[in-house]
């Protein structure tokens, strides 16, 4: 096979994997071949074990199926990016895959181009996940590699940020980490007008400008990177309050839920109370929901005791159940799931 066909076979495998179907003129077209052509290519593909379907028809029609073994793939510098640093992940905090994905990952940056190692160094190196749950805001993955490359080579950053009452102002910091908490991405740095530590949301920073200045790398003060923007965020004002006192120990809670720790606080042996504030009822909703069968009473906002009964009543008419079913809990007996907000 000439390097020429080669690179043609590689240009139709590319356009295969990018769309459902091809008719085979649109592939002639694209390669700059005749038909023919293409058909040998694709008897060529499928000696190769490319599971290739074709359609009879002027032109015929091509698509890749799902064979019995997977082919090799085609991958793009974004993607490839993408998987290798979710191989490294996984190799290094999921239970039960962890050779898997290592053998997997080896195999990816042996042809890893040198280009994109300092990309996927610099990704992994810079972010630290809390958890992982919902969809929130979507960050730019231009922003998230940007501000990655800077954590990794501690180069001063200068960006605009907007705060949560809407200001805007310019920020010039100093990178260290970047964490994944629940639906958002932050930026933990040392901000240089202000002299102290700070977290920002990545959705509200825009323009971000490195400086060429690089500075010897700031520890953390007292802790790693996501703990310290855990506590930050379980401090910070919400808009809506919401707190669980919960029939269950701490440590039952934290063995049942994922990323609470910092909201958690004991109060007794067998209870505890959970902070579920937050900006958002649903994100209330879903944190209560992951205390699971654990009973427990509710100090909240009325806005968050609304959204929680029509939740509860739309859940009511979605599996037939009559609304009226849904009464009152007894308030003489304690622990009981959605408790009357004291003084609500």
């Amino acid at each position: 096979m000439t390097s020429d066909t080669t690179a043609r076979m590689l240009r139709l495998l590319s356009l295969l994997q990018t769309r459902r179907e091809w008719a085979g003129l649109d592939l002639a077209g694209r390669l700059g071949v005749t038909v023919r052509t293409v058909r040998r290519d694709i008897d060529r593909l499928r000696e190769m074990g490319y599971p290739v379907d074709s359609a009879r028809g002027h032109g015929g029609g091509y698509r890749l199926a799902s064979g019995t073994d997977l082919p090799p793939l085609l991958l793009d510098d974004e993607e490839a990016v993408a998987i290798a640093v979710a191989l490294r992940t996984a190799a290094g905090g999921l239970t039960g895959i962890e050779e898997t994905a290592l053998r997997a990952l080896a195999k990816l940056e042996q042809v890893l181009p040198r280009r994109l190692r300092g990309q996927v160094a610099a990704l992994q190196g810079s972010v630290t996940g809390i958890t992982w749950e919902d969809r929130g805001p979507r960050t730019d993955p231009a922003l998230l590699a940007a501000l990655a490359v800077a954590c990794r080579d501690h180069e001063i950053l200068t960006f605009d940020y907007t705060t949560r009452p809407g200001a805007t102002s310019a920020r010039r910091v100093e990178p260290c980490h970047l964490v994944a908490s629940g639906s958002l991405w932050y930026l933990l740095a040392h901000d240089v007008d202000k002299g102290d530590w700070r977290v920002f949301r990545l959705d509200r920073i825009s323009a971000p400008t490195p400086t060429g200045h690089r500075v010897p790398p700031r520890p953390v003060p007292g802790e790693d990177p996501a703990s310290f923007v855990a506590r930050r965020l379980s401090a910070a004002p919400t808009r809506y309050r919401a707190v669980a006192t919960v029939h269950a120990s701490a440590d039952h809670v934290r063995a049942h839920t994922r990323g609470l720790a910092t909201r958690i606080r004991p109060t007794a042996d067998d209870a505890c109370l959970v902070d579920a504030s937050d900006d958002s009822l649903t994100r209330v909703a879903q944190t209560l929901a992951a205390l699971g069968d654990a009973d427990y009473t509710l100090d909240a906002d009325p806005q968050v005791l609304r959204h929680l009964r029509d939740t509860a009543h739309r859940t009511l008419r979605a599996t037939g159940e009559r609304e009226g079913s849904l009464r009152p809990p007894d308030r003489s007996i304690p622990g009981r799931a959605g408790g009357r907000a004291p003084g609500g």
